[in-house]
């Protein structure tokens, strides 16, 4: 796949954005970033996005309200739940509403190559 993946980050801390923005990047990523989940829904009308990194607790719309509008509107799109309060029970919720991955922070650089690699594989399939 000769193309950037287009990957949009959405958490409301800054800091964790910055950092994931350096780890996407230098997997050669374009990177969005949103703070919360009204923003990733506009984002994710406006833009073709191939993946989104989707923290759960956030102000305005949570991250599972959010992964439940991206899936009406993009139900193959690949999303990536963060969550530094992960339950089983929201583990359990967002894959069944479609999440592709459920990360627990703090993430290891490596959990998120292994993830851009399942994403690049599933959208190197879709454009086949």
């Amino acid at each position: 796949m000769d193309r950037k993946l287009k990957v949009l980050i959405t958490d409301d801390s800054k800091l964790l954005r910055k950092k994931l923005r350096q780890e996407l990047e230098a997997l050669d990523c374009e990177v969005l970033e949103a703070e919360n989940g009204k923003d990733a829904v506009m984002l994710n009308l406006q833009e073709s996005i191939d993946c989104i990194f989707l923290d759960i607790v956030m102000p305005e719309v949570g991250g599972i309200e959010a992964l439940q509008v991206i899936k009406e509107v993009n139900p193959d799109l690949p999303v990536v739940m963060l969550s530094s309060a992960g339950t089983p029970q929201k583990l359990m919720t967002t894959l069944k509403m479609g999440a592709m991955d459920f990360i627990q922070k703090p993430y290891s650089s490596d959990q998120i190559k292994k993830t851009i690699e399942s994403v690049r594989k599933k959208v190197a399939g879709d454009e086949k």
